[in-house]
């Protein structure tokens, strides 16, 4: 087995580093630690994003027919681990390149791949994501927002709950439920739907996670015609396993955990802590975590880089690398104390966003539910 980077991946990353080191502002630390979902970010994003689609690559890993390279998925990992690795100046696009464009090669019609994805691909859209409701956060089976049909058009009435990027999304990729008799998985379907239609009201939900991070999204009698559905009608659910395979390794949290490791070692030397074991073994243990959760999302980007179809490694991934962002996180507060507190440090940054890893793209216990079935093929009682 050969475990060393591709040449040309390795000069990739130079060459990343380096464009990150030219293009990220000087106050870029302070700005991303607001949060991803904050209203300088987000601006921000649609001009690194076009800088980044000029160089070709922000959708490097994507067919040259769709607006990119057909380069490996090698190479999309190692712009996504340098990306996070400096607080993802990508913000809610990332979402764009890693999964919704993919699903929409995959089950979108024509029409809708001549539409959205040249505008992903020059990073100049921003999206969000319509899963989530009160009752039905990561039982995505158990939804009650509908989208009835009439004639040409859906009418779609319900609520999102714990969405992200929204003051500034210009589509949501909304899941619904557009046979009223159908229950769990059956009779789901997802809508590409324009944010700026009538009766969508968003509302903020204050957090300490970050600025403008988590939303309220209700759908009142919203028109819109029936050319948004991705996919079949009534089988969206197979829409939504295929896209999130691929957000479940999208993110390289893991990446972000080990530099923030590592800028903890240091002050813990500064600070003469360690001469303690106890602090010694949870740095090592943290390492370990890291190391282990970049193991297991290189065992996807192999699987994926073959044409094999996902597997229960994406949910051991993910876990993983959940895991990594709750340790790095609690260690930083062991080791700074109150200073970890601090709003706008580097360690509160990355413990408020540690809050989230265990429920983005379907809780812990979730993906633990799916290991034991799919991986362990564990009965079900």
């Amino acid at each position: 087995m050969e475990f060393d980077w591709d040449p040309a991946d390795l000069e990739h990353r130079t060459d990343v580093r380096a464009f990150l080191d030219e293009t990220l502002p000087d106050d870029w630390e302070e700005m991303s630690a607001h949060g991803p979902g904050s209203d300088a970010q987000a601006a921000f994003s649609k001009t690194f994003c076009g800088k980044l689609a000029e160089r070709g690559w922000l959708t490097q890993h994507w067919p040259e027919a769709f607006g990119g390279k057909d380069a490996s998925p090698w190479r999309h990992c190692v712009l996504g681990e340098e990306m996070w690795a400096v607080g993802e100046p990508r913000g809610a696009q990332y979402m764009n390149v890693n999964w919704i464009g993919p699903a929409i090669m995959k089950y979108g019609s024509e029409a809708q791949k001549a539409f959205h994805l040249p505008l992903i691909s020059s990073g100049q859209v921003l999206w969000c994501q319509g899963f989530s409701e009160p009752g039905a956060g990561s039982d995505l089976a158990a939804l009650r927002t509908r989208a009835l049909r009439v004639g040409d058009e859906y009418v779609i009435n319900g609520q999102k709950i714990w969405t992200s990027y929204v003051q500034s999304a210009e589509y949501v990729i909304l899941l619904v439920r557009t046979d009223p008799e159908s229950k769990g998985r059956h009779g789901i379907s997802v809508l590409l739907v324009p944010m700026d239609r009538p009766g969508i009201e968003v509302r903020e939900i204050p957090s300490v996670v970050g600025d403008r991070y988590f939303h309220e999204v209700f759908f009142t009698d919203v028109h819109v015609p029936t050319d948004v559905l991705l996919g079949p009608e009534n089988q969206g659910w197979d829409v939504v396993n295929y896209a999130l395979q691929y957000e479940r390794v999208g993110a390289a949290r893991y990446a972000r955990a080990a530099l923030t490791l590592d800028r903890l070692a240091e002050l813990a030397r500064e600070r003469g802590l360690l001469d303690d074991p106890i602090v010694v073994d949870k740095l090592g243990e943290a390492r370990g975590l890291v190391e282990a959760a970049r193991a297991l999302t290189y065992r996807v980007i192999d699987l994926r880089a073959k044409g094999s179809p996902p597997t229960a490694d994406s949910q051991l991934a993910r876990v993983a690398s959940t895991r990594v962002d709750t340790a790095v996180g609690a260690l930083a507060l062991e080791i700074l104390g109150p200073e970890a507190l601090e709003y706008g440090s580097f360690a509160d940054a990355n413990f408020r966003m540690a809050m989230t890893a265990g429920v983005a793209v379907g809780a812990s216990e979730m993906q633990l539910n799916l290991i034991a079935s799919r991986f362990l093929e564990l009965p079900r009682e």
